[in-house]
C-alpha cells in the first residue's frame, strides 16, 4: 500500500531539511511526501532533491491566521488523490526515527489496528550543538514527553481512553479512517484546539487510539512560551468553538494560566473573553 508523509510548514526550513534527512534514513522510505507551504513562497527553494515523489502545495493564510486545519486537509487530499493508502502526518519540527514509517505502515495495514488512530512517542531534543544535530545520536539526546505514553519498540497499545493526549505532531491512519473522521474541522483558525477536536471525532466514532512504540519521532528544539501568551486570542476562540461542538472546554491548563495572568476573564455563563 502506498505510504505518504504529510508535513505542513511555515518557515523553519532548517527543521524541514533535517526531517528530510531523517526520512532518508528510514527503513521504509515514503512513496510520497506532501509538503503544504502555508504562506511560504520560498519553501521550495530550500528543499534538496529526494529519491521519492514529492509534492509542494501552496496555501494562503486565512486572514492573519495560519490555516493549520485546512493545510492538513489539503495535504491529505493531495496524498489520497495520488493513491496513498496510509497517511503519516509529521510536524515540521519532527525528525522520524528509522523505524517510524515502517511501524506506522504495519499498524495501518494490520487487520486488528487498520481502523485505529495511530500515535507514536515524541521525544524532545535539547538545543542543537554548534554543528547541528547528529542523526545517529538523536535517541541518546531526546527525552520522551512525561505526560504522554511512550511504549517500548515492538509494543502496540490499543486503548479507548486518553484521547485528550492525542496531538498532531506525529500520527498516522489509513485512508478509510481519515475519510470516516472527515479530516480536521476548518473552523479552527490559528493555534490550538484542532487536534483535540480531531481526536474527539475519532472517539465519537469508537475508533481506538493506538500507541505504536517503534514510531518514535524526535522534536527539534525551538523557543516556546508557556502558556502560549502570543496565541491567547486563537486559543480562546478555538476553545469556544470546541465547547460549542462537544460541550466541554479543551486546553483548560492554558485557559487557567491566561486567567491567572489577567489575559482572559471568565464570564458569568462560563465562557471566556480576552481582556484587551
Amino acid at each position: 500500500m502506498m505510504l505518504a508523509v504529510v508535513t505542513i510548514a511555515h518557515g523553519r526550513h532548517d527543521h524541514l531539511a533535517l526531517q528530510q534527512a531523517g526520512l532518508r534514513r528510514s527503513h521504509r522510505p515514503p512513496d510520497l511526501h506532501v509538503v503544504v507551504a502555508m504562506d511560504d513562497g520560498g519553501l521550495e527553494q530550500a528543499l534538496e532533491p529526494v529519491p521519492w515523489r514529492r509534492r509542494v502545495v501552496h496555501l494562503a493564510r486565512s486572514g492573519p491566521h495560519l490555516p493549520l486545519a485546512r493545510a492538513r486537509n489539503v495535504g491529505a487530499r493531495t496524498a489520497i488523490t495520488a493513491g496513498a493508502g496510509t497517511l503519516v502526518f509529521l510536524d515540521v519540527d519532527c525528525v522520524p526515527s528509522p523505524t517510524l514509517l515502517g511501524a506506522y505502515d504495519e499498524a495501518a495495514t494490520d487487520p486488528v489496528t487498520s481502523r485505529d488512530l495511530l500515535c507514536g512517542p515524541v521525544s524532545y531534543l535539547p538545543p542543537p550543538p554548534p554543528d547541528g544535530y547528529d542523526l545517529a545520536t538523536l535517541d541518546s539526546l531526546a527525552e520522551p514527553h512525561a505526560a504522554r505514553p511512550a511504549p517500548p519498540a515492538g509494543t502496540v497499545d490499543r486503548t479507548r481512553r486518553g484521547y485528550e493526549l492525542f496531538w498532531s505532531l506525529s500520527f498516522a491512519l489509513g485512508r478509510g479512517t481519515w475519510s470516516e473522521i472527515g479530516g480536521f474541522h476548518e473552523g479552527y483558525l490559528g493555534y490550538g484546539g484542532e487536534d483535540t477536536d480531531f481526536a474527539k471525532s475519532a472517539e465519537s466514532l469508537d475508533l481506538a487510539l493506538t500507541w505504536v512504540g517503534a514510531a518514535t519521532a524526535f522534536h527539534q528544539h525551538h523557543p516556546v512560551s508557556s502558556p502560549p501568551v502570543e496565541h491567547v486570542e486563537d486559543v480562546v476562540r478555538n476553545a469556544t468553538l470546541f465547547h460549542a461542538r462537544w460541550g466541554q472546554w479543551p486546553m483548560t491548563g492554558w485557559l487557567s494560566a491566561f486567567e491567572e495572568r489577567g489575559l482572559v476573564e471568565r464570564r458569568g455563563d462560563g465562557t471566556y473573553r480576552v481582556v484587551r
